[in-house]
């Protein structure tokens, strides 16, 4: 088992409405069930694994880029979604955020029930990870959220949070049982969070002569922590700005959803008729279901999907995004029929705006981009935790140039 990551984010407070909340346990399972239909189970194991991934994934689903809250909105949105699809997806979630985390032990032992799997190794591996960043780790963080994700065959990750009340910030850890050695030394696939200087770390291989096991943890030398996995370390900026966003992949999405049409390219004829709003969601999706590790360092950038439902980077186009969902089920459902080719022509969208990248150069105003979508916030069904979207008394004229 190995910390795979950890993310860095400032605290939010406040619930998710109902309306985003039904679309993105909606959207997110679907997402899920293409990973699981085009890769398998590990795969998603190791997508929730990655800070990068889980935050860039939270944001297309239309949660705001940079906020705590994505950790327990995305695992209890996930939860509610595929547990009770758990036994055909072979992919279950336990725990949660308080007095929810304390029943994973419990439910850890009913799907090693269903499943035949060794509860108590699982348990054991749960109460171990919480162990680690709650005490074999003193950086400040206090853990108020516990997440173990498995499969049914017996591979997991976890996702869990911490809580630094005096600087208003959480960190989230991330844990793979992949490739595991052993839970005191270096385990973790990554973290996310601030640097604080040097941090007493019990679990840095460098400790190994002072440290006699996870409960033996008060004896140790301070030394350097974070250095060997992956970490996701969002600012506290609300608004997305050009340097939240890499610009040539952005441009290039744009580009290629609102300056083309599906009928200029052969492999995305089966979404003609597809508008360029809905068409630019889709490509993110798909980006959030195909694309690489590394296409996922500016979480910002899926922002541009769904949008954000306090407003940043404009309010969520409800519309669209069902459109985006009844696109991936309908696809989903002919591919159980036998009939992927509309998944498969998602898949040749993303490779599309890939490759427009190589050769496109970003010649545009970020800020325009985002004024347009406020805009025209109200066409689309616009909604922010404040409200509707209001139609502009006075909309402004936007030339968008793209190239």
């Amino acid at each position: 088992m190995k910390r795979s990551g950890t993310a860095d984010l400032p605290l939010h407070y406040g619930k998710v409405p109902p309306w985003l909340y039904e679309r993105m346990s909606i959207l997110g399972l679907s997402i899920i069930e293409i990973i699981l239909m085009d890769y398998d189970k590990d795969e998603v194991l190791r997508r929730l694994a990655d800070p990068f991934w889980f935050q860039s994934f939270g944001v297309v689903l239309g949660m705001d880029w940079h906020s705590s809250g994505i950790t327990t909105s995305v695992m209890g949105a996930l939860k509610r979604s595929i547990n009770p699809n758990s036994q055909t997806l072979g992919i279950y979630i336990c725990g949660g955020k308080g007095k929810f985390s304390k029943d994973t032990p419990l439910e850890l032992m009913q799907v090693a029930d269903k499943t035949g799997l060794d509860g108590n190794e699982l348990v054991k591996a749960s109460k171990l990870s919480a162990k680690v960043d709650n005490t074999a780790i003193h950086d400040g963080y206090q853990l108020y959220l516990h997440n173990f994700i498995l499969s049914d065959n017996g591979n997991w990750s976890v996702v869990q949070q911490g809580m630094h009340e005096s600087d208003g910030t959480a960190r989230r850890y991330h844990w793979h049982s992949e490739n595991i050695v052993s839970f005191v030394e270096e385990p973790h696939t990554g973290i996310n969070g601030m640097p604080r200087g040097e941090i007493l770390n019990l679990t840095d291989g460098k400790a190994k002569q002072t440290r006699k096991g996870i409960l033996d943890i008060s004896h140790t030398d301070s030394i350097k922590i974070m250095s060997d996995f992956s970490r996701l370390i969002l600012p506290a900026h609300h608004d997305v700005q050009a340097s939240d966003v890499d610009l040539k992949r952005l441009g290039a999405l744009l580009y290629v959803t609102r300056e083309q049409q599906p009928q200029n390219f052969e492999d995305l004829l089966l979404l003609e008729g597809v508008g360029p709003r809905t068409m630019q969601s889709l490509a993110l999706v798909s980006e959030v279901i195909h694309g690489t590790p590394a296409r996922f360092t500016d979480p910002a950038r899926f922002s541009f999907a769904h949008g954000g439902k306090d407003g940043h980077p404009f309010p969520v186009p409800t519309q669209i995004y069902d459109e985006s969902i009844d696109i991936l089920k309908k696809g989903i459902e002919k591919s159980k029929l036998g009939n992927s080719d509309k998944l498969k022509t998602l898949n040749k969208l993303h490779q599309i705006v890939t490759a427009t990248e190589k050769d496109f150069t970003p010649n545009f105003d970020i800020q325009q981009v985002i004024e347009e979508e406020r805009q025209n916030s109200w066409k689309y069904g616009g909604k922010t935790v404040f409200g509707d979207a209001p139609k502009p008394s006075n909309p402004k004229a936007i030339q968008l140039s793209l190239f």
